[in-house]
C-alpha cells in the first residue's frame, strides 16, 4: 500500500507575485522557500509546515479568480472550492483573525464544526482560505464518523480503502528502468 506523508505543495496561480509573497510570507508567516524564474514566468514556493508547501505560478495576464463563498455549490465547470490549513490551537485562529482584521482583510467569524473551529478569508487572487484548529478530544482521523443522511451505497463501504476496485499493476516497473527526467527545479541545486 502507498504511503502518502502529507501534500508536498498545491500549485496555485497569481498574477501579482509581489502581492502573493506579502500576504502568504510577510502577514501569514510562511517562509519562502523555493523560487524559479525566468521572463513571463515564475514559481515560488512557501513553506506551511515542515513537511506541507503551497506554491504559485506567475503568469502575465491572470485574473483573480471570481469571490465565490466558501462551500456554496455553483454550476458549471468547476475544480477547486477552498484551500484549508490547519493551526495548532484556538490560540493561533484567534491571533490570525486579529491579524487578517488589522490589515483590513475581510475574515468571517469563527464557526464551530465540531470537530474543528475555522475562520474563512480571500488571499489577494480571491483564492478561498480556511483555517482551522481542531477541537480537543475529537478526533475524526483516528475515529471516522460518517454522518450523511443519505450516503451513497460505496460510501456505506466505510472509511478504509476498499480493495478490488482498481485493477493491479500487472508489470511493476523494474528498478533499472525507474529514471526521473530533470525538470525547472533543478536550478535549484546549482551553485
Amino acid at each position: 500500500m502507498i504511503r502518502f506523508t502529507g501534500i508536498n505543495h498545491l500549485a496555485m496561480v497569481t498574477g501579482d507575485m509581489d502581492a502573493t509573497i506579502r500576504f502568504w510570507r510577510d502577514l501569514l508567516g510562511m517562509r519562502l522557500v523555493a523560487g524559479l524564474g525566468r521572463p513571463g514566468y515564475r514559481h515560488y514556493f512557501f513553506e506551511i509546515t515542515d513537511h506541507d508547501m503551497i506554491a504559485f505560478f506567475e503568469w502575465p495576464g491572470v485574473e483573480k479568480g471570481v469571490l465565490k463563498d466558501h462551500g456554496v455549490p455553483v454550476k458549471g465547470p468547476f475544480s477547486f472550492d477552498h484551500a484549508a490549513f490547519e493551526v495548532e490551537s484556538d490560540a493561533d485562529l484567534w491571533e490570525l483573525k486579529d491579524r487578517l482584521e488589522a490589515s483590513d482583510i475581510w475574515v468571517s467569524e469563527v464557526i464551530d464544526h465540531g470537530f474543528i473551529h475555522s475562520i474563512y478569508t480571500f488571499d489577494p487572487n480571491h483564492i478561498a482560505i480556511e483555517f482551522s484548529a481542531p477541537v480537543k478530544g475529537v478526533d475524526v482521523r483516528s475515529h471516522p464518523v460518517n454522518k450523511d443522511s443519505l450516503p451513497s451505497e460505496i460510501a456505506r463501504e466505510g472509511s478504509e480503502p476498499q480493495p478490488g476496485h482498481w485493477p493491479e499493476s500487472a508489470q511493476p516497473t523494474v528498478p533499472e528502468d525507474r529514471m526521473a527526467y530533470p525538470g525547472e527545479g533543478r536550478i535549484l541545486l546549482a551553485e
